[in-house]
């Protein structure tokens, strides 16, 4: 049976493109550079990198390249295999010093500026039928667990109940519902700007990130 056994693990990876205060977003460049970056490390047993793709950094206007994505997954997944599609979506906290893997999504777009198409909410249900602005989803990853395999590799991390309200929250929050509705599981990931924590750094821990969430799976 398909059931049997251990899961193959799937890890498709998404970043960001520019936002208002931010022109050089570290995502971009982890997420454009990650599969040779793999390719070079290695990769952890039965864990496949699935797609990486760059996100346009906006809400409702963004909607329908972000379904896209998370469709292909679908049609991308043969029936009958035995495997677990994983999400991660990397985000920057401009103001962060270190990395922090969030462990929920509200149902609330408040924009502190118009995303890059334009739009700037406020108090606006991000999923009007899950009801209001104090509704949550929260992540079926074991995030206790890769926080604690990461913190063992050194890295300076700490988990998190707060994404923001911004685009970052707005897209966590869609893959969340996602992923409930099609047996798969999100995580969401804010990392530093590359002046706070170098580039060579946060690439080794994204490898990291994703072995630690394959090895939990």
């Amino acid at each position: 049976m398909g059931s049997e056994g251990p899961k193959d693990v799937i890890i498709h990876v998404t970043g960001f493109k520019k936002f208002q205060g931010v022109a050089d977003n570290p995502t971009e460049t982890i997420v454009s550079n990650l599969k040779n970056y793999l390719e070079k490390r290695g990769l952890a047993t039965g864990f496949t990198l699935g797609s990486c793709t760059i996100l346009e950094t906006a809400g409702d206007g963004a909607l329908p390249m972000l379904y896209k994505v998370l469709g292909s997954s679908i049609s991308a997944t043969n029936e009958g295999k035995n495997e677990q599609v994983v999400w991660v979506h990397l985000g920057v906290n401009s103001g962060a010093m270190k990395f922090a893997i969030e462990r929920l999504a509200v149902n609330e777009a408040t924009f502190r500026c118009p995303d890059e198409l334009g739009w700037q909410p406020l108090q606006h249900p991000i999923v009007s039928e899950d009801g209001g602005t104090s509704c949550t989803r929260e992540t079926c990853c074991c995030t206790e667990e890769i926080l604690k395999l990461l913190k063992k590799k050194g890295y300076d991390v700490t988990a998190s109940d707060d994404a923001g309200r911004f685009v970052c929250n707005y897209v966590y929050y869609h893959s969340l519902k996602f992923a409930g509705e099609n047996g798969q599981k999100s995580l969401f990931v804010h990392v530093p700007l590359f002046s706070r924590i170098d580039e060579e750094t946060q690439m080794r821990f994204v490898a990291s990130l994703l072995e630690a969430i394959a090895s939990t799976c």
